[in-house]
């Protein structure tokens, strides 16, 4: 998995939990759409999506990596 994320681009790429089981991910990109669909072609990315499904609420059948919602930046601090 650590593989195919770097391949398709995937820097920086770090998860939060919040005590209650909130799970936040924070990753960089060249190219969010590229990075996405690569993704989805990897078989470990299926496998992996397959297992964690139900530790997912709200999935309606699909998987983790569908429900990824691109944030705008507003604040940044060098």
């Amino acid at each position: 998995m650590l593989e195919a994320l770097s391949r398709h681009g995937w820097h920086n790429y770090s998860l939060f939990m919040r005590p209650d089981g909130l799970l936040f991910g924070y990753f960089e990109t060249p190219d969010y759409d590229a990075a996405r669909a690569g993704m989805s072609k990897e078989d470990v990315n299926a496998r992996w999506q397959t297992m964690m499904a139900p530790f997912f609420e709200g999935l309606g059948g699909g998987h983790a990596d569908e429900m990824l919602v691109e944030l705008e930046e507003v604040f940044h601090l060098d």
